[in-house]
């Protein structure tokens, strides 16, 4: 049974099937879903979909791409919902200097700010780190009572040892199954089986052979293959590996 342990189903991509297909994902093998949120209002779908699926659960917070949403009034907001029974993290959130470089300090205070909250509720937090690998990581040593995951990790080996050492989790989605995934695939050969999570970041990242169409939890058994073919192990064992280690991190029994 696999856990997807990032998936956007609150998103408009899912509009037109979003309960059929959740309705449909156990047939795939799919035992466990988090949905994180990105801003305030995917934050409260998130928790939404949490509610009326047993087998999902959410996390809020607001992405580095929404800093128009990190008011006090809208923090506030975030940390309330975080007290919902089935919020089980903090995220997405981080830094992405990829979209936007020109408010790196706005970012990293939200980033510290969601950071603080995790550890004042005792959650772990998701993070999306894009192109601000060195900043991300001075960050997080700031803290060194988190726990969380690095989610779709795409920084080095060498930044992936200290995280490793200082118990952190790497995301592995879809682009490990692509051509060009020999950086990522350095990485998974010195991740140790027990600190790897499974995601899909659905209705994004599609795993070949479904590259560039719309992404949802049924494609983690390409991941898992791909996870498997490469530490030479059986894809049920990455399957029930990887259910575990998410159960572990997010307190789910």
């Amino acid at each position: 049974m696999f856990f997807d342990t990032h998936a956007h189903y609150d998103d408009r991509a899912f509009d037109d099937d979003r309960y059929a297909l959740l309705d449909s994902v156990h047939d795939a093998g799919v035992e466990l879903i988090v949905d994180p949120g990105c801003d305030l209002k995917s934050s409260r779908a998130s928790i939404a979909l949490a509610e009326r699926f047993p087998f999902v659960y959410a996390a809020v917070g607001i992405h580095p791409e929404e800093l128009q949403d990190s008011t006090p009034e809208i923090l506030a907001e975030i940390s309330a919902l975080a007290e919902d029974p089935k919020c089980v993290a903090i995220g997405e959130i981080g830094l992405d200097y990829y979209w936007d470089a020109s408010h790196k300090e706005e970012q990293k205070l939200l980033f510290r700010q969601q950071l603080q909250l995790a550890l004042e509720l005792d959650k772990p937090v998701i993070i999306h780190d894009r192109e601000a690998h060195g900043d991300c990581f001075e960050i997080v040593r700031d803290y060194p009572g988190l726990r969380g995951v690095f989610h779709c990790y795409s920084g080095s080996a060498e930044m992936a040892k200290e995280l490793l050492k200082n118990g952190w989790y790497l995301g592995f989605d879809g682009p490990v199954t692509y051509k060009n995934a020999r950086k990522t695939l350095e990485v998974l050969a010195i991740c140790p089986p027990e600190r790897i999570l499974i995601e899909t970041d659905s209705p994004y990242l599609s795993p070949v052979p479904h590259r560039g169409k719309r992404n949802d939890s049924r494609n983690l058994r390409y991941i898992v293959q791909t996870i498997a073919e490469n530490l030479r192990l059986e894809p049920e064992t990455v399957a029930e590996i990887t259910l575990e280690n998410g159960k572990r991190l997010f307190g789910i029994n």
